[in-house]
């Protein structure tokens, strides 16, 4: 994390806003002590995409496995 005065934060904000965008975060400190930081928003993404998908298991058989099962028997 990337440390910086208040005052160098304000008089050179387009500099500090490039590295947060770029995805690196900075801590601005006033007299020394941090008062805040500045953080990359996380894209949003679709909620099916936040997760990994798990395959859906019923009785201990994949349903993937059921599916080609009663495919095969309609044939």
């Amino acid at each position: 994390m990337k440390q910086a005065t208040f005052t160098d934060v304000r008089n050179n904000a387009k500099q500090y806003f490039d590295i947060v965008e770029a995805g690196e975060s900075v801590r601005v400190l006033r007299n020394g002590k941090p008062i805040a930081d500045i953080v990359p928003i996380m894209a949003d993404l679709p909620s099916w995409k936040r997760r990994k998908a798990q395959p859906l298991v019923l009785s201990g058989v994949a349903v993937s496995t059921m599916i080609m099962d009663a495919r095969n028997e309609g044939m």
